[in-house]
């Protein structure tokens, strides 16, 4: 059985997936995240940052994660 590696960064599908909202939405909210973490724009957001910021476990984000 193989099994596949776990993503370190999160989406805007993944975003979408988790919250329920919109594509927009999603995009905005990973642009506040990035901008509270002194990210530049084209910056990945991992999910330890999205987890943090949300305030949702990471224990219930890891099943919507797509790969």
């Amino acid at each position: 059985m193989v099994t596949l590696p776990t993503r370190v960064t999160i989406y805007v599908k993944d975003v979408t997936n988790i919250t329920g909202r919109s594509e927009r939405t999603g995009r905005k909210l990973l642009a506040l995240i990035r901008k509270a973490n002194g990210k530049p724009p084209h910056a990945f957001v991992t999910v330890e940052e999205f987890c943090a910021f949300t305030g949702i476990r990471e224990e219930a984000v890891r099943p919507f994660l797509q790969y």
